[in-house]
């Protein structure tokens, strides 16, 4: 059977994400099953979402044992909810790019230098969220 393709993020869907910095839920599933979630900065590339940890957390060592992730991102009464497969770029260069450029987008530049600093002792890891469904909820865009 042929893999299946890879929604791409509507133009609406990526304007409502990448305009403002908003934070978005990131649910993943523990060992028991039972659900996680945490509360991520991201970016949006091309048709992925963009997430970065500190190694250590649990939503991490979830997404590397189980690569199905719920992202969600609400603004008042519009909200994108995609179930998307994650995967792990082990490249800790790249780690520290992505949480720096997350950084400069959720903070004041003075904060963002203090975080990039403190990000720069971490082992940082990123993930690629590809999209497999996407829900649109109200007129986000």
């Amino acid at each position: 059977m042929p893999p299946v393709p890879e929604p791409v993020l509507p133009a609406r869907v990526r304007s409502f994400l990448g305009s403002t910095p908003r934070y978005a839920t990131l649910a993943t599933l523990n060992a028991d099953g039972s659900p996680h979630q945490a509360v991520v900065w991201y970016l949006v590339r091309d048709d992925v979402i963009v997430v970065n940890s500190r190694e250590g957390r649990r939503w991490p060592a979830n997404l590397r044992r189980d690569a199905r992730v719920g992202f969600a991102v609400q603004a008042a009464e519009d909200a994108v909810t995609i179930d998307a497969l994650a995967e792990a770029l082990d490249d800790p260069v790249g780690a520290q790019a992505d949480i720096a450029e997350m950084a400069r987008r959720y903070d004041t530049p003075e904060m963002a230098s203090r975080e990039i600093a403190r990000f720069q002792t971490e082992r940082r890891i990123t993930f690629l969220l590809h999209p497999q469904r996407i829900h649109i909820h109200g007129e986000p865009g």
